[in-house]
C-alpha cells in the first residue's frame, strides 16, 4: 500500500511550529505493515491544499491529512478538499452538535465561527473527535482513501489510533515489527563498531541508528513473521551494547528510574544549581514519586547552598561553587536536610558566560552521597546551555540509575 501525509499550515513553512504528527503517524504506519513512501508541506491556502491533494490522490491508495480544521479564516482544508473531489461542502449536524456539547461541558457558549467545523465536502464520512472541537473526515479521490485529521497532536493521535488505523489495517499486509534499545554514555560510531558482524548478511532484519539527545536509538525492523529472528538478534545486540542500555521501546530513563527507585526502597533528595529543577522535574513527572522521592533544592545562588543546605561559605569562598567540594558538600547537605537514603547534587557552568580557562563552559561537578560515601566526578560537556543542562540532567539520572543497580540490588529492567 502506498500511503502518503500531507501536512497543512503556514506555522509549519516559517518554522514556528515543529511538524511532529508526520514522524508519528509515519511511525504507526510502519507499525501496521505499510510505509510512507511521500510527505508534503503545504501552507494555508485553498488553491496549494487542492492542487496537492489531487497530486497525492493520483499517486497514493491512501492519504492522510492535518491540520487546517480550526474555526479561522485561515482554516481551508475542508475547501481545498471539496474542491479536489469537484463537490460542494455540505453541513454536517452530528458535527454541529458535537460542537454545540463540546462548548457546553467548558460552559462556552457555541460562536458563530464555529460552524465552519461542521462543514465537510458532500459524501464525506465523520471521523469522531473525543478530545476536542474539530472532527475530522474520510473521503474517496479515484482509487485513494483520504483521511482528515485535526493539527492538534493529542486529537490527532487518538483519532488516528481509533478510526483511521483501523480502516487501513483492513488493506495491509502483516504488521512489521520493531524493537528499540535506548544507549547513553556511547558515541554512534562506537556502536556500530561494537555490532559489526552481530547479524548475519542474509538476516531479515533491518537495523537503524537514531540520535535522540542525549540519547541514541538502535533500531531493529523486521516483519512480524519473523519475531524468533528479530529476538534473537536483540539478544545478540543487547549483549553488545549491555553497558550502556538503559531501556526498550516505549521506556524512559524516567520510568526504569522510578521501577527500581520502588524497588529497592530507597529515598531520594536533589541539590540542583545549574539544571534550575529540571533533575526534579524528571522524577516527579513519573506518577507515585512521592513513594520515594522527599525533595528538591534548587540551590541557584550561593546564599542559597549555605541556607537551605548547610554548605559553608568559607568553602564555597575557597573553592568556588563550581568544584568537588562544594558538589560534596551540596549531596550530603541534602541528605542531611531531608533525611533521605541517597542525594544527587549538580553544579556547574551552563554558559554562555561564566567560563575560565580553569573551569571552562561545560565544566559541571556531579555528586552522589548515601550513607556510607560520596562518588564526585568532574564532566567536560560540550554545547550550548540546552544541551549542557540537559545531558547534566540525563547524566545525573544515570548515575543513579546505575547505583540502584550495583548497590541495592534492583532488577535491571525487562
Amino acid at each position: 500500500m502506498r500511503v502518503a501525509i500531507l501536512s497543512i499550515g503556514d506555522e509549519l513553512l516559517t518554522g514556528e511550529v515543529t511538524d511532529t504528527n508526520a514522524s508519528h503517524i509515519a511511525g504507526r504506519i510502519y507499525d501496521c505493515g505499510a510505509r510512507v513512501y511521500r510527505h508534503l508541506t503545504v501552507p494555508d491556502d485553498e488553491e496549494a491544499i487542492a492542487q496537492a491533494l489531487t497530486e497525492l490522490a493520483a499517486a497514493s491508495d491512501a492519504v492522510i491529512v492535518t491540520g487546517g480544521l480550526g474555526p479561522t479564516p485561515d482554516d481551508y482544508t475542508a475547501q481545498g478538499a471539496a474542491r479536489a473531489a469537484g463537490v460542494e461542502l455540505e453541513l454536517s449536524q452530528t458535527a454541529l452538535e458535537h460542537l454545540a456539547e463540546f462548548e457546553k461541558r467548558i460552559a462556552r457558549p457555541l460562536h458563530p465561527a464555529n460552524r465552519r467545523q461542521a462543514l465537510f465536502p458532500k459524501g464525506f464520512r465523520l471521523i469522531p473527535n473525543p478530545l476536542g472541537t474539530a472532527c475530522g473526515f474520510g473521503i474517496t479521490i479515484g482509487q485513494a482513501e483520504l483521511f482528515f485529521l485535526p493539527g492538534v497532536p493529542y486529537e490527532m493521535e487518538r483519532m488516528l489510533a481509533e478510526t483511521v488505523l483501523p480502516e487501513l489495517a483492513k488493506r495491509l499486509r502483516a504488521p512489521w515489527r520493531r524493537i528499540t534499545l535506548k544507549l547513553f554514555g556511547i558515541p554512534e560510531a562506537a556502536i556500530a563498531e561494537r555490532l559489526e558482524g552481530a547479524l548475519p548478511a542474509d538476516a531479515p532484519v533491518q537495523l537503524a541508528y537514531c540520535v535522540k539527545y542525549p540519547e541514541i536509538h538502535v533500531i531493529l525492523r523486521a516483519a512480524a513473521t519473523d519475531a524468533q529472528l528479530m529476538e534473537e538478534a536483540a539478544g545478540e545486540v543487547r549483549k553488545r551494547l549491555a553497558q550502556y542500555l538503559f531501556a526498550e521501546d516505549e521506556d524512559t530513563m524516567d520510568c526504569v528510574l522510578a521501577r527500581l527507585l520502588r524497588e529497592s526502597g530507597v529515598t531520594l533528595a536533589l541539590a540542583e544549581s545549574c539544571t534550575g529543577g529540571m533533575i526534579a522535574a524528571r522524577i516527579t513527572a513519573v506518577a507515585g514519586s512521592s513513594a520515594y522521592f522527599l525533595e528538591g533544592n534548587v540551590t541557584y545562588s550561593n546564599a542559597a547552598k549555605s541556607r537551605m543546605i548547610g554548605v559553608p561559605p568559607e568553602l564555597i569562598e575557597r573553592h568556588g561553587a563550581v568544584s568537588a567540594e562544594v558538589a560534596r558538600a551540596m549531596a550530603q547537605g541534602a541528605r542531611e536536610a531531608s533525611g533521605s537514603d541517597l542525594a544527587l547534587s549538580v553544579t556547574g557552568i551552563a554558559g554562555p558566560d561564566g567560563g575560565t580557562p580553569e573551569k571552562p563552559v561545560g565544566t559541571v561537578y556531579i555528586a552522589l552521597a548515601d550513607a556510607g560515601s560520596c562518588r564526585i566526578e568532574r564532566c567536560n560537556f560540550q554545547g550550548d546551555r540546552d544541551r549542557v543542562r540537559s545531558i547534566t540532567c540525563f547524566t545525573a539520572l544515570n548515575w543513579l540509575r546505575e547505583h540502584l543497580l550495583i548497590r541495592h540490588g534492583a532488577a535491571a529492567p525487562d
